[in-house]
């Protein structure tokens, strides 16, 4: 579902639609790509941790949600510019391991 983008992200299309308190896709498409892009294969890994997500020029820390529909990214309200024009397919990145720790480290990403 993620095809390799750049140094530091991924692409997916992914419809955006306004949801819950925190962006949220759907709980098993999460622990996938947290087992495969994530994981590192060493030791226990946790694969609930949030993905770090970049929709415009917003970075979010999405979590699994398992009533989010898979292929959906679902944003809080107060996220998007105009609620009334979603859902709307929309080209979406996700961060890289690496890419995503430094993201982290410099006090990113926004979102719950």
């Amino acid at each position: 579902m993620f095809a390799p983008f750049s140094e530091g992200y991924y692409l997916t299309r992914l419809y955006v639609e306004p949801g819950g308190e925190r962006p949220a896709i759907n709980g098993e498409h999460h622990r996938r790509a947290n087992d495969e892009l994530y994981a590192d294969g060493e030791g226990l890994e946790r694969l609930d941790a949030p993905l770090v997500m970049k929709l415009g020029r917003r970075h979010l820390a999405v979590h699994g949600d398992e009533a989010v529909p898979e292929g959906t990214l679902s944003v809080p309200r107060e996220l998007v510019e105009d609620p009334y024009e979603l859902p709307e397919l929309r080209e979406v990145l996700l961060a890289r391991a690496e890419h995503a720790a430094r993201l982290v480290r410099m006090g990113l990403p926004v979102g719950r």
